[in-house]
């Protein structure tokens, strides 16, 4: 039986569950700032970038047995392109000091 999607968000909704079990392995691994978006993003970018004709079920096996410091590695390099915002204004405590 094959399942069609209409939408990336479609099909993002039906692989959520396993998204959140990866996410609560990786929580318990040490990984407590990762999010199940951080994973699908990972795995559409890095996995599924060139793949054609993937099952569900090849999906959510990748999902479940990918490789967590690969996604943390993702994730960080994602954070580093981010901007980083220098404070300077003090703090309010320090003010009255």
């Amino acid at each position: 039986m094959d399942i069609n999607f209409s939408s990336l968000q479609e099909l993002y909704e039906r692989i959520k569950p396993a998204l959140y079990t990866k996410q609560m392995e990786m929580k318990r691994a040490g990984y407590d700032y990762m999010r199940y978006e951080d994973i699908w993003n990972y795995l559409k970018e890095c996995k599924w970038k060139y793949a054609n004709n993937l099952s569900l079920a090849d999906m959510v096996n990748d999902v479940l047995n990918s490789d967590n410091s690969y996604i943390d590695d993702y994730l960080k390099s994602k954070l580093n392109l981010q901007d980083r915002t220098l404070y300077f204004q003090e703090n309010e405590e320090e003010k009255h000091e």
